[in-house]
């Protein structure tokens, strides 16, 4: 059961700061609109939580090595860790000025990647300061990529 859990929160909150960083990132440069990104990091909160708890149900269930309530525990840890992890992003847009709020977010969601990238490397016996690094690389390009593309999409349609 441990190990579902551990399952669970890991993808949880890896997919809440990289869906959540990504699509805040991409919505801020192609809006600059504090209601747009708000109502992003709400639908990613509800949606993508549910997709992925989804996601991670018939992952586990297609490997036939789990009970069905260790499957569940990877479900439903997976859901509650992304949604809650996604909503922590909505505290900065609602208190801080938007640019603003999009860089303590970025802080937070590759501070939180890196704490969890770290306990999962040592745990594994592996090179911390690797995974840590691979783990950032991916974060920060998806970052990137998304506000090169909000930007182009603000460029081609405004």
């Amino acid at each position: 059961m441990k190990r579902s859990l551990k399952t669970g929160v890991a993808f949880g909150l890896t997919s809440g700061a990289i869906t959540t960083l990504g699509l805040m990132v991409g919505l801020n440069s192609g809006t600059h609109s504090r209601l747009v990104v708000l109502g992003g990091i709400l639908t990613i909160a509800i949606a993508d939580a549910c997709s992925d708890a989804l996601g991670i149900h018939i992952s586990e269930e297609s490997g036939n090595v789990h009970t069905p309530k260790e499957i569940w525990a990877s479900t439903l840890s997976t859901f509650f860790s992304k949604f809650l992890f996604a909503l922590t992003f909505a505290v900065p847009v609602i208190l801080l000025p938007l640019q603003t709020a999009v860089y303590v977010s970025i802080a937070w969601g590759l501070s939180v990647l890196a704490v969890l990238s770290y306990f999962i490397s040592k745990e594994d016996g592996n090179n911390t300061a690797g995974v840590i690094f691979e783990h950032l690389t991916i974060a920060v390009f998806v970052i990137l990529v998304t506000n090169y593309l909000g930007g182009l999409i603000n460029t081609v349609f405004s």
